[in-house]
């Protein structure tokens, strides 16, 4: 059997009793990172086999702890802190178990991106997570046109080194609203500012981002554009488009860029941008 256990995401007094059994029980344990885990296994005196199960080997490894688990072999899969499975490379493991016919159940445990949604005050009615934004520029730009106008509470993770680009993004299309960020969450120094992307930017000008960060981003509650729902994509050719059909209409392309950048609800020079980057292109 396949265990997915949850392990504390900085307080060890918080991992349960049965993911102490269970880590004890199995055969083998697949870590994300073994150093970290065996510090977990030596504080609660665990003797076990330890393996690297991670994003840039699961390929290769994967397959291997499949056949393991087909041989009759208990293996436990935990990550470096909280559930396995979220916005890490266990989701592909347990896929590849079920679809071996492999028996997989959880130990749960903490989730750092539901406790930071819990305490961040913001409705937590209707949520939608979306982990780590993507670091392509297009495929970052094309998750955040969904952000965007998305109506229920976004739970984000970040990393001290991505943080600002992160707050830079929301402070551009959503510089009014509430800004949840949630540090060291557990730990002695469990942090939570409550305040706008903008201001969270002036705090880091003074304060150097330390830490995992979970982002609480409070939900749309305007007036959807003309242009369509919330999970519309922006593309620079949907933004191109809208300006020649502006400019056709009649209007001069100065005007068109100004309109194109009301109708689709970005900056006169994101639209701007778009227009130029098409049209030298053609």
């Amino acid at each position: 059997m396949l265990y997915i256990v949850a392990t504390p995401i900085g307080n060890l007094g918080d991992i349960t009793y049965r993911a102490l059994e269970t880590l004890k029980n199995v055969d083998l344990i697949a870590a994300e990172d073994t150093r970290h885990t065996a510090k977990l296994l030596a504080h609660f005196d665990i003797q076990k086999p330890l393996v690297s199960y991670y994003e840039h080997n699961k390929m290769a490894r994967g397959p291997q702890l499949i056949e393991k688990l087909m041989d009759g072999e208990n293996i436990a899969l935990v990550s470096d802190a909280g559930t396995p499975g979220i916005s890490d490379p266990g989701e592909d493991l347990i896929r590849l178990a079920i679809e071996n016919g492999i028996e997989v159940t959880m130990i749960p445990g903490a989730v750092a991106g539901i406790m930071g949604l819990v305490l961040s005050g913001l409705p937590t009615g209707r949520f939608v997570f979306e982990g780590f934004l993507p670091e392509d520029k297009k495929k970052r730009a094309e998750r955040i046109s969904k952000i965007k106008f998305e109506d229920r509470t976004v739970i984000l993770y970040e990393s001290p080194y991505n943080i600002i680009r992160t707050l830079k993004d929301i402070e551009a299309f959503a510089p009014d609203r509430t800004v949840v960020i949630c540090r060291e969450m557990t730990k002695k120094f469990e942090e939570f500012r409550r305040c706008t992307a903008t201001e969270h930017l002036a705090y880091f000008e003074e304060n150097e981002p330390r830490g995992e960060f979970v982002v609480i981003l409070q939900g749309y509650d305007g007036e959807l554009p003309d242009n369509a729902a919330a999970n519309t994509v922006i593309t620079d050719e949907v933004v191109y488009n809208k300006v020649c059909e502006l400019m056709d209409s009649g209007m001069d392309r100065k005007k068109a860029i100004k309109s194109a950048a009301e109708v689709l609800s970005i900056s006169r020079n994101e639209a701007y941008a778009a227009y130029e980057k098409i049209y030298k292109r053609e």
